[in-house]
C-alpha cells in the first residue's frame, strides 16, 4: 500500500506541475489577447494543447493508481476521493501531510487557472464586442442617407452623410 500511496503522490505532483505550467501560459495569454496578437495567441494555444495532452495522460495514470488503491481498500473507485485517502493515512502523519500538500497544490493550481481563464474569456468577449461594434459602424457609414447637397446645375450631387475616407477597404 505504501508504494501505491507514493505513486499517487508522485502522479499528483506531476499533474500539479503541468497545471502550474498551464497557469503560466494563461498568464502569458492575457497581454497577447489585449494586444490582439493572433500569431502569438495561436502559439500559446498550441502549447496549451500539448500541456492538456500531458495532463490527460497523467490523469489516466492517476485513475489507474486510484483503481489499485480502491482494490486494496476494497472500496468503489468512483467513491474514493483524495479526502478519503487522507483519512486512510490518519495513522501515518508524515504521509498524510504530504498527501494534503499534494491536494492543496493541485487545488491551488486549478483555482488559479480557472481565475485567469475567466479573465481571459472576459477580455476575448470584450474584444469581440468591440469588433462587432466597429463592423456595425462601418456598415452604417456605408448605408448613410443622402444629403440635400446640390451642384451648380441644381441637381442633387448624391453625397452621403459621414466620411467616405478612412473606411475599411478589403481590396488593400
Amino acid at each position: 500500500m505504501a508504494s501505491l500511496i507514493e505513486n499517487l503522490m508522485d502522479t499528483l505532483n506531476r499533474e500539479s506541475a503541468e497545471y502550474e505550467a498551464l497557469v503560466e501560459l494563461s498568464k502569458k495569454k492575457t497581454p497577447v489577447v489585449i494586444r490582439g496578437d493572433l500569431e502569438a495567441l495561436q502559439a500559446i494555444t498550441e502549447e496549451e494543447q500539448l500541456a492538456a495532452g500531458r495532463i490527460s495522460h497523467i490523469e489516466s495514470e492517476r485513475r489507474n493508481v486510484m483503481k489499485e488503491i480502491a482494490g486494496v481498500l476494497n472500496t468503489d473507485v468512483e467513491a474514493l476521493k483524495l479526502a478519503d485517502m487522507i483519512r486512510v493515512l490518519e495513522r501515518r502523519p508524515v504521509e498524510k501531510r504530504k498527501m494534503e500538500e499534494c491536494q492543496n497544490r493541485l487545488k491551488s493550481a486549478v483555482y488559479q487557472m480557472k481565475q485567469i481563464n475567466e479573465h481571459n474569456l472576459e477580455l476575448i468577449e470584450k474584444a469581440l464586442e468591440m469588433a462587432q461594434f466597429e463592423l456595425n459602424l462601418y456598415q452604417s457609414m456605408k448605408s448613410a442617407p443622402e444629403t440635400a447637397n446640390y451642384n451648380r446645375a441644381a441637381y442633387n450631387d448624391g453625397s452621403v452623410m459621414g466620411s467616405s475616407r478612412g473606411r475599411f477597404d478589403a481590396k488593400q
